[in-house]
């Protein structure tokens, strides 16, 4: 089967500085690749590059659609490290979803159509009870919740995720990479996600991506790239695995987070 993307001698330079060089590598349809490396190593500049926010020298192909020919896909879902928003704003997350999701502006009201999909959206990513709640009063885990559940709506064929547990407490970093193993299990969506945790990347990753100083170190199964000496040659000497996860495995251990995501309202 073809890959979703190949990034084929891939070059960026911003600035007058060279950020990343010769980077060749594929996106394989329908599974989790991580990438990973120290900051600075041009991480989030290869997710840039593939949304076409920054130029870059080289090629990137797709191939998306039923028949694999097209050459950009209908849809790209992002989720940010993190969202900034001034807490004297008092939009709550309908509010938010309603900036996106209807033509008129909010002084004229919310239309029952764009509740009900807000809901629905929500539900997908078990946020359903932070509807009515302030956008800028969230958690970093709730804010991620409902920045992920923007990002599948409509549903996209590739799904890039840069760093997206950075602001959440690490008690519930298991919860969500759970929900995003689920979201890649039940939906087949392609995704690319970005990530400082070794022990995330060996428990929900298909294929893993190491990037240093521009370039991509190695890459194969977490297995197989996960080794001390490939740890070592990417993030430097001192640095190993540790497993922080202990009831095994990447699927969704708790029901709780377990909401059958495309529902058949969908057809997904």
């Amino acid at each position: 089967m073809k890959p979703l993307a190949t990034i084929k001698n891939l070059s960026v330079s911003l600035g007058g500085r060279s950020i990343l060089r010769g980077i060749d590598c594929e996106l394989q349809r329908g599974k989790i690749t991580a990438l990973i490396g120290l900051n600075g190593a041009g991480k989030s500049t290869l997710l840039k590059a593939l949304i076409r926010e920054v130029p870059y020298q080289g090629a990137i192909e797709f191939h998306c659609g039923h028949d694999h020919s097209s050459h950009r896909p209908d849809h790209v879902g992002y989720v940010p490290q993190r969202l900034v928003l001034d807490e004297r704003m008092p939009l709550t997350v309908l509010e938010f979803f309603a900036l996106t999701l209807q033509r008129w502006p909010l002084f004229l009201g919310i239309s029952q159509k764009v509740r009900e999909r807000s809901q629905l959206m929500l539900s997908r990513v078990g946020a359903i009870h932070l509807l009515h709640r302030p956008v800028a009063k969230l958690s970093g885990g709730e804010t991620q919740r409902v920045l992920l559940a923007l990002a599948l709506e409509p549903k996209p064929e590739l799904l890039l995720l840069d760093e997206p547990a950075a602001g959440i407490d690490f008690v519930d970093q298991k919860p969500f990479y759970d929900l995003i193993a689920e979201i890649n299990r039940q939906a087949n969506i392609t995704i690319l996600l970005v990530s400082h945790e070794l022990s995330v990347v060996s428990e929900v990753a298909h294929h893993v991506l190491c990037l240093n100083n521009g370039k991509i170190q190695c890459q194969g199964t977490p297995s197989e790239v996960l080794t001390d000496e490939a740890i070592k040659n990417t993030f430097g000497s001192g640095k190993r695995l540790y497993n922080h996860f202990h009831d095994g495995g990447a699927g969704c251990s708790d029901p709780s987070h377990s909401h059958g995501f495309w529902g058949h309202s969908h057809g997904w």
